[in-house]
C-alpha cells in the first residue's frame, strides 16, 4: 500500500510542474504562422525580397508561386508555416499591415505618393522638387513614366502609366522609410 501512495504522489507532482503552453495553444500558434505565411505568399516576390527573410523560407515562397496543383500548393503552404517558426512574426505582420494600408504611417506614405504623382503630372517643375527630396530616384525612368502618364491623360486612355508612376513613387517613399527606420534601430 505504501508504494501505491508514493506512485500517486509522483504522478501528482509530475502533473503540477509543467507550466508550458497547452497542445491547443501550440496548434493555434502554428495555424496563425501558417496563415501569416499564406498572406505573405500572396505578395509579390519583390515585396518578399524586401523583407530580408531566411534563404530557405524565401526559396519556399518562390516555389509556391510556380506550383499549379491545389494539393501541392496546400502542402507547400504547410511547409512555409513550418519554416515560419524560425522567424519573428511581429515585423512581418507589421509590414503586411503597412502594405495593406492599415497603419497610419503606411496610409501617410500612400497619400504622399498620390500627392507627388498629381504634382508631377500637372507641373513640370515638380520633378526638380521631387529629385531634391529623393536624389536616389532613377531620373530617366521617372521622366519616361511621367511623359507616358501625361500622354495617357491627354488621350483619355486607361491609366496604366498613371498607376505605374504611383507604384514607382510609393516604392521610393517606402524604401526611404525603411532606410530611416533601420538607422533608428
Amino acid at each position: 500500500m505504501q508504494q501505491n501512495e508514493e506512485d500517486l504522489m509522483v504522478g501528482e507532482d509530475a502533473g503540477s510542474e509543467y507550466d508550458g503552453p497547452s497542445k491547443s495553444q501550440v496548434k493555434r500558434d502554428m495555424l496563425a504562422l501558417q496563415a501569416l505565411g499564406e498572406e505573405l505568399a500572396g505578395q509579390s516576390l519583390e515585396r518578399l525580397r524586401s523583407l530580408d527573410l531566411p534563404e530557405k523560407l524565401m526559396d519556399a515562397f518562390v516555389h509556391v508561386k510556380s506550383i499549379k496543383a491545389h494539393g501541392a500548393v496546400r502542402r507547400q503552404l504547410q511547409f512555409i508555416g513550418k519554416l515560419m517558426r524560425t522567424v519573428d512574426p511581429a515585423p512581418l505582420r507589421l509590414q503586411l499591415d503597412i502594405w495593406a494600408g492599415h497603419s497610419r504611417e503606411g496610409v501617410a506614405r500612400q497619400h504622399q505618393a498620390e500627392h507627388w504623382r498629381e504634382r508631377l503630372i500637372e507641373q513640370d517643375e515638380a520633378l526638380t522638387g521631387f529629385l531634391s527630396e529623393f536624389p536616389e530616384a532613377d531620373i530617366p525612368a521617372l521622366r519616361q513614366i511621367i511623359r507616358n502618364a501625361r500622354k495617357e491623360k491627354e488621350e483619355g486612355k486607361p491609366p496604366k502609366h498613371f498607376r505605374e508612376l504611383y507604384r514607382a513613387l510609393l516604392t521610393l517613399i517606402e524604401s526611404r522609410y525603411r532606410a530611416e527606420t533601420s538607422e533608428d534601430d
